[in-house]
């Protein structure tokens, strides 16, 4: 136990913060017809009042102290057993020790001992006149409220500990979500600079093989280049409470959607990629993000699904919304998966492919909530695996009225997508 004030006057805090021992010391004393009941925090040399019941006018509140030696809190704290007096004037040894100092007639002090033996104080009465406190029923009431509120006070501490944990941790989860943001911007001009050095080897060079090892050096260049842009916009979302988006009108969402396809195939000449592409109203997006949300769900699909069939893309219209779906067949995502697909640094468990950090699909989700939509995943082994984003409100109307009205103000920057001035966006992927 602390016994330092500090420490005391965490515990009277403590205690106030048991619902249960206001009731508690009125009962005892209607039952005892003692006036002033008392939950004590008693240390050597300190008797501190946690809570009270005072209707005998003593005047002490929670918080205030008594001289320990006139409480026999002492006593109490050295020896762990009750102590009962029910007439303390009719007592020759009391008259002569304690009564003088006490001011009281009847009194019962029981100790408040904790897990593991640890003494708190004690629960109390007084009374000015005496009182029949000496039976077994009574002193048995005192002793059981008086570990009650030891098991209570055991839970706050415990729930107490259990809050300073939970801080600490999430202090230590924004400092290594900080030092992953500045490493990864850190790393932005060295890899640069590498990426540039490709690049100049594969114009100068005319050795096949050495013209070989630079386009690794691109590659790979390109490989780092997107893990950093992966990390940095995890660690923007955690820290800045979701990914920032620039919302604009983009007339043709085929023409950016076939350019995410060229891309992912002049990378894996070998893939196979179709496409369904029925949207023929302009989109209110972030387009470089959208574009990122279905690389993201194509390269996953490519790595994950079957390479005998190709991969799917589809976008159509849903009445004012409008929908992107990316399918591929193989082997389902577990049932047992689903629920955590979504989540920062999960991978496949099954999987063979252990490249990438696992944000992919998390950013991608994060970037159709900042457009105020939803990704969802389905996957059985009979009909494949299909994710699917829906963007409410993110067709333009026809209307010139209507347009006018919707694309007021949508080239602001919008966090998490929540403005009350911003159309409402949704993707099924």
């Amino acid at each position: 136990m602390d016994d330092t004030l500090k420490g005391i006057a965490k515990d009277v805090h403590a205690v106030s913060r048991i619902a249960a021992v206001p009731a508690l010391l009125r009962v005892l004393c209607a039952v005892t017809g003692m006036g002033f009941a008392a939950v004590a925090r008693v240390t050597q040399d300190r008797w501190t009042a946690c809570a009270v019941q005072d209707e005998s006018k003593f005047g002490l509140k929670a918080g205030g102290e008594l001289d320990v030696d006139a409480t026999l809190g002492r006593e109490v704290r050295q020896s762990r057993i009750p102590i009962v007096i029910e007439h303390a004037s009719a007592d020759p040894a009391l008259r002569k020790n304690h009564s003088p100092s006490l001011h009281i007639e009847s009194y019962v002090s029981v100790p408040i001992v904790m897990s593991g033996n640890r003494y708190f104080g004690n629960l109390c009465a007084i009374g000015r006149q005496p009182a029949s406190v000496a039976e077994p029923r009574i002193l048995s009431m005192f002793t059981e409220f008086a570990e009650l509120i030891a098991l209570e006070l055991g839970h706050e501490r415990r729930r107490e500990q259990e809050h300073i944990a939970l801080l600490d941790e999430r202090a230590a989860g924004e400092l290594r979500e900080q030092f992953i943001a500045v490493l990864g911007h850190d790393l932005r001009n060295p890899l640069h600079a590498v990426s540039a050095s490709g690049e100049l080897l594969a114009r100068k060079l005319t050795d096949p093989a050495l013209l070989e090892v630079a386009g690794r050096i691109k590659t790979n260049s390109r490989r780092m280049s997107a893990l950093i842009d992966d990390v940095l916009d995890f660690a923007r979302g955690r820290l800045g409470g979701g990914i920032e988006v620039q919302l604009h009108e983009v007339k043709n969402i085929e023409q950016a959607l076939d350019a995410v396809i060229r891309e992912l195939q002049d990378a894996q000449p070998h893939c196979q990629i179709t496409s369904t592409i029925s949207v023929t109203r302009a989109v209110v997006c972030d387009l470089a993000r959208l574009q990122q949300v279905a690389s993201n769900l194509l390269g996953n699909a490519l790595t994950h699904g079957s390479p005998a069939l190709p991969v799917q893309l589809k976008a159509m219209e849903d009445g004012d919304e409008w929908v992107l779906e990316v399918w591929n067949s193989g082997d389902p995502i577990p049932a047992a998966c689903i629920d955590k697909i979504f989540e920062p640094f999960w991978r496949h468990a099954t999987s063979g492919s252990r490249n990438g950090l696992g944000l992919g699909l998390y950013i991608s989700s994060q970037i159709v909530k900042a457009h105020e939509g939803r990704l969802t995943v389905s996957s059985t082994r009979e009909f494949g695996t299909r994710f699917t984003a829906r963007f409410p409100g993110g067709l333009v109307p026809t209307s010139p009225l209507l347009r006018a009205a919707t694309m007021g103000d949508i080239t602001r920057p919008q966090m998490n997508g929540h403005s009350a001035a911003q159309p409402r966006l949704a993707i099924h992927i």
